[in-house]
C-alpha cells in the first residue's frame, strides 16, 4: 500500500479530569481553527458538570498531594520537562498552529515552556526558606512561620500564550502543593489539552491538574461560585469576566489573582509561588525556666 492510500488517523481530543480523559458529558464539541483559518480539531465543549467534577476531583487529590515531600514535587515536575522535551516536534507543530508562529519561533517557545518546568520544579524545596522562617518574640518561644498551599485552584488560562502562558501560570499553582482546574485558551485548546497526555505520564497524580476547554466564560462562572474552590486566577479573563468572575468569587472569600499585563517570556519571579500559599504561624516553648535563664 502507498502512504497516500491510508486515511491519516485523526486525534480525538479529550477532557482530562482525575487522571482519565473522558469527552464532555454533554457530548459537545466545537472546531479549532488555525491563524489562517483552517481546521485543525473538534474539541471537547466543557459543561458546568465537567467544571463539577473537575472540583471533585481536585479536592480529592489535595491531601495526597500537599502531604507530599517538597523535593518529591520537585522531581514529578522535572519529570514533565522531560517527557515534554521527548514530543518536543509535536508540541512544535501544535504551537506553530495555535499561534500562528513560525516552526523556528514555536520551536523556541516549546523550549522556553519546557524550561519553564525546570525553573518551578528547582523552586518547591526552596520557596519555604525564602517566605518562611524564625520570627523574634518578646517570650520564651520558638516563633515559626511556614507556608502552606490554599487548596484547589481554578485557573483561566492566558488566551493569546496557549503553552508557556499556560504553563507560567499551571507550574507555580502545582509547585507548591495546590491542585488546579484549567480552564484552557477558548481559541486554541490543543497544546492544553495535549500537556494533559504529558502530566497523565510524568507521575502527576490524577486530579492534581485538571485540564477543561470550551467557552471560557461558560466553564469560569460555576468555577468562581464553587463553594469547594479556594482561590481562582484570572489570567486570561479579560476587565468584564474577569469582574464577574471576582464578585462570584467573593461568596466564599476566594483568593482571586487579578489579570494583568505579563510577558510571559521573562523569567518569573516568585510572585505566583506566593499568590496561593497561606502563611502558618506556630508558637512552642524554648523551655526557658524564667529570667535566670536556666533551662531543661
Amino acid at each position: 500500500m502507498n502512504a497516500t492510500d491510508r486515511l491519516n488517523v485523526l486525534k480525538t481530543y479529550k477532557l482530562y479530569v482525575g487522571g482519565k480523559f473522558p469527552r464532555s458529558e454533554s457530548g459537545r464539541v466545537y472546531e479549532v481553527s488555525d491563524s489562517k483559518g483552517k481546521w485543525l480539531a473538534n474539541a471537547p465543549l466543557s459543561s458546568r458538570k465537567d467544571a463539577r467534577d473537575a472540583v471533585v476531583a481536585a479536592r480529592k487529590a489535595f491531601g495526597g498531594w500537599s502531604g507530599a515531600t517538597a523535593y518529591n514535587r520537585g522531581q514529578i515536575l522535572y519529570r514533565v520537562a522531560e517527557m515534554l522535551e521527548g514530543r518536543r516536534d509535536q508540541f512544535t507543530r501544535e504551537v506553530a498552529d495555535a499561534e500562528g508562529l513560525s516552526k523556528s519561533k514555536a520551536a523556541a517557545v516549546v523550549d522556553a515552556t519546557i524550561d519553564r518546568w525546570v525553573w518551578y520544579a528547582g523552586w518547591t524545596d526552596k520557596i519555604a526558606q525564602v517566605v518562611g522562617g524564625g520570627n523574634p518574640v518578646a517570650g520564651p518561644f520558638f516563633n515559626l512561620s511556614s507556608p502552606e498551599p490554599t487548596g484547589v485552584v481554578a485557573i483561566v488560562a492566558p488566551q493569546e500564550s496557549s503553552f508557556l502562558g499556560l504553563v507560567s501560570v499551571l507550574a507555580p499553582v502545582i509547585a507548591t502543593g495546590n491542585t488546579a482546574i484549567v480552564v484552557a485558551s477558548e481559541n486554541s485548546p490543543l497544546p492544553a489539552l495535549s500537556l494533559a497526555e504529558v502530566l497523565a505520564t510524568s507521575d502527576v497524580p490524577g486530579g492534581v491538574v485538571n485540564v477543561l476547554s470550551g467557552r471560557t466564560a461558560e466553564i469560569a462562572a460555576p468555577l468562581a461560585a464553587h463553594q469547594d474552590v479556594n482561590a481562582i486566577d484570572l489570567a486570561g479573563a479579560d476587565e468584564v469576566l474577569a469582574k464577574e468572575l471576582e464578585i462570584a468569587a467573593a461568596d466564599n472569600l476566594k483568593r482571586v489573582l487579578r489579570p494583568q499585563p505579563v510577558d510571559y517570556a521573562k523569567t518569573p519571579g516568585t510572585d505566583r509561588l506566593t499568590a496561593f500559599l497561606e502563611t502558618k504561624t506556630v508558637w512552642h516553648p524554648t523551655g526557658s525556666l524564667g529570667a535566670s535563664g536556666s533551662s531543661y
